[in-house]
């Protein structure tokens, strides 16, 4: 994925001596007045060829989006002590990372794209935009009534700080929401996954930011995607594993369910793949996360954790990894 900059990035800092953290962008740099004194950073943004000897690096920021060989370095440095993610899911990182490494998400970078993009999905879906364009396309004119957005009852799956900046944005279309997470949280109004074959009948639309995890690996499966209404619309902009595709394919097949996909199972979908052709599924390809609000947000993270690594404090948005 390749997002606007307005200012270009250099591939690798030249250092006389390796680096002890390695960092995608140099304008970290502007936020801090300057690296840390204790600190030899290195930049390396995940184009080209990485530094040569990576045998010293103890904090490695990974590039934004560049493939899995950025991962595999973790592989190159011997005395590593944290991987810091720009992504807010970690669940394809964290069997790279060596056991005894700190991992750092970005929990916060993606909540206003990805949250925009859940908006912009819902709204093309129920407006009929991919019909428009492919009439204008053709030259024909065909207006007719659509669904609306206002009236419609949503409910968030994977309530957390990317619900809820769904949330904020869906609210003043006139919309009804709830939320739901892995366990309740009654204090906050959020159900428990456990209820969810009592709350899908009454949904439009279902927006899953779901992360992969154990728990959630095909978790809307045929029996939850059938509690779901005639013609309701499924979202998924948190990772494609968590819906079991041949279900999806046959409630969007027969016509009776829709669906937004940002993220799908298998990614991308080969050539022929029915999600490719099914008519009542809008794709996109994995780019919620990807828009200019994401850079100002990931340097200042950047920023704020060098800050605390160099000066011993706990880190922002540490990981529990599974035993």
């Amino acid at each position: 994925m390749s997002l606007p900059r307005a200012t270009p990035v250099r591939e690798v800092t030249s250092l006389s001596v390796p680096p002890d953290t390695l960092v995608p962008w140099p304008h970290v740099a502007d936020l801090m007045g300057g690296w840390p004194d204790s600190l030899t950073v290195g930049v390396y943004d995940g184009t080209g060829p990485a530094p040569a000897d990576l045998s010293e690096v103890r904090l490695y920021v990974l590039p934004y989006a560049k493939g899995p060989e950025t991962v595999r370095l973790a592989g190159r440095m011997p005395k590593l002590e944290v991987v810091q993610s720009l992504s807010a899911g970690v669940d394809a990182l964290l069997p790279h990372v060596p056991p005894g490494v700190t991992v750092c998400n970005g929990r916060g970078l993606h909540d206003a794209s990805v949250a925009e993009h859940v908006v912009g999905l819902i709204l093309a879906a129920q407006r009929e935009l991919p019909r428009w364009v492919r009439d204008q396309a053709e030259d024909r004119w065909r207006p007719h009534f659509t669904r609306s957005l206002a009236g419609s009852r949503v409910l968030l799956l994977g309530y957390g700080s990317i619900g809820a900046a769904v949330e904020a944005r869906l609210l003043p279309f006139e919309t009804t929401v709830r939320r739901v997470a892995s366990r309740p949280r009654p204090t906050e109004s959020v159900h428990g996954v456990d209820e969810l074959p009592d709350l899908l009948p009454d949904t439009d639309i279902l927006v899953s930011t779901l992360p992969l995890t154990a728990e959630t690996t095909g978790l809307l499966d045929a029996r939850l995607l059938a509690a779901l209404p005639d013609d309701a619309l499924v979202v998924n902009v948190g990772r494609g594993g968590t819906i079991d595709t041949a279900a999806l394919l046959a409630e969007t097949g027969s016509g009776r369910l829709r669906a937004a996909l940002d993220v799908m199972d298998p990614e991308p979908p080969p050539p022929g793949h029915p999600l490719w052709s099914t008519p009542n599924v809008l794709i996109t390809p994995h780019v919620g996360g990807g828009s200019a609000t994401f850079y100002p947000r990931a340097e200042r993270l950047i920023a704020e954790q060098l800050r605390r690594f160099a000066a011993g404090e706990p880190l922002l948005n540490q990981v529990t990894r599974p035993a």
